[in-house]
C-alpha cells in the first residue's frame, strides 16, 4: 500500500491531499487547505511548514507530489509561489519523503482527461473518482488532483516495466 501527499503550493493557501493506493484502487484518506495568517513572508512560510510537518506525521504518507511553478504575469507571487512550494518541498523531504514534480497541465490531463481543465471540472472528477459525498474546496480538489497523477504516473511506469519484462522474456 502506498500513501500518496499531493501539495498544491500558495503563499496565502496550500492545499493538500492524501490518497491510498492499493494495486488500481485509489482511496480518500483526508485534504484540506493550509491557510496562513497575514503576517512577513518568512512567518507565513514557517506555518506551512509546520502545518505540512504536521499533516505528514498524523497521516504517514510514504511519497509527495506538488505541483511545479508556473509563470505568473506578476514576478513577486510567481517568487512567493515558488518559496512557499520550497517550504513544501523541504517539509516533505525532512520527513525523509521522495518528492515528484508534475506541471498544472499534467495534473489536469491524469484526471480530467485534457490539460486545459477548469477548475471545477479538477474538482467534479476528484468526487467523482475519489467517491466523496460533496465537492472538497478547490484547493484541496487540487492537491487530491496531484496525488492522484502521481498513482497514475506510478502505475503507468510500473506497467510498462512489466510490459517490457515480457517482452524481453519472450524473445529469448
Amino acid at each position: 500500500m502506498t500513501r500518496i501527499l499531493g501539495i498544491d503550493p500558495g503563499s496565502r493557501i496550500t492545499g493538500f491531499g492524501i490518497i491510498e493506493v492499493q494495486g488500481r484502487q485509489l482511496s480518500y484518506v483526508t485534504s484540506g487547505c493550509i491557510r496562513v495568517q497575514d503576517a512577513p513572508l518568512a512567518e507565513k512560510l514557517q506555518q506551512i511548514f509546520d502545518n505540512l510537518s504536521q499533516v505528514i506525521r498524523q497521516y504517514h504518507p510514504t511519497e509527495a507530489a506538488i505541483e511545479q511553478v508556473f509563470m505568473a504575469k506578476n514576478a513577486d507571487s510567481a517568487l512567493k509561489l515558488g518559496q512557499a512550494r520550497g517550504v513544501a518541498m523541504v517539509a516533505a523531504s525532512t520527513h525523509a519523503l521522495s518528492v515528484a514534480e508534475y506541471s498544472a497541465r499534467q495534473i489536469k490531463q491524469a484526471v480530467v482527461g485534457h490539460g486545459g481543465a477548469l477548475k471545477e471540472q479538477v474538482q467534479h472528477m476528484v468526487m467523482t473518482l475519489l467517491s466523496l459525498s460533496a465537492k472538497p474546496q478547490a484547493d484541496a480538489a487540487d492537491g487530491l488532483a496531484v496525488a492522484m497523477c502521481h498513482a497514475n504516473t506510478m502505475q503507468s511506469l510500473v506497467s510498462q516495466l512489466g510490459a517490457n519484462k515480457r517482452r524481453r522474456g519472450r524473445v529469448r
